[in-house]
């Protein structure tokens, strides 16, 4: 019985010293990791332009970032509504890619816009008739393209400098 007690108070022992090791080892790495993780986490992606160019079998959209490249989805819509109004984006054409970003800003920490591109655009090419920027909020930037025809794209990111990039095939 005194030996079993003994391994008990001594297992115990062991745990507590263990313990107190691993809880004054922790602090000092997970402050030193902790603020430069939260750091990076913490910077939200900026949206600093649009492009588009022609090219002999498809059409372009390019989107300028500064940071990395957000998640992006593109999905095709019936109609393009400005965020948060809700309002009709008036351009031409009877399909329509709606373009979202997030987490992502076309403004800086003190409001003002740091996105230097078209708010909304007319194109004459190929397939790409239009190009908005229907909305940068809450975290979200959202473009929406118009196309008379069915587009057929592939979308992807390219970096150093970050962008994303729609091709559109003829």
């Amino acid at each position: 019985m005194i030996n079993t007690r003994l391994r008990q108070f001594v297992a115990l022992a062991t745990g507590a010293l263990l313990a107190a090791c691993l809880s004054f080892a922790a602090p000092a790495s997970a402050s030193t990791l902790a603020p430069a993780t939260a750091d990076v986490q913490a910077m939200t992606p900026l949206v600093v332009n649009a492009r588009w160019g022609g090219h002999a079998t498809y059409d372009r959209i390019v989107i300028d970032l500064q940071g990395y490249t957000p998640t992006v989805t593109v999905t095709p819509v019936a109609q393009l509504v400005y965020d948060g109004s809700g309002k009709p984006v008036p351009l031409a054409g009877k399909h329509f890619l709606e373009i979202r970003l997030n987490p992502a800003a076309a403004h800086d920490d003190a409001g003002a816009s740091v996105y230097h591109g078209p708010k909304l655009q007319k194109i004459y090419l190929s397939k790409l008739k239009g190009l908005a920027m229907t909305g940068d909020y809450e975290g979200y930037v959202t473009f929406g393209a118009a196309f008379d025809t069915v587009p057929y794209y592939r979308a992807y990111s390219l970096h150093s400098p970050e962008r994303f990039v729609v091709d559109i095939a003829h």
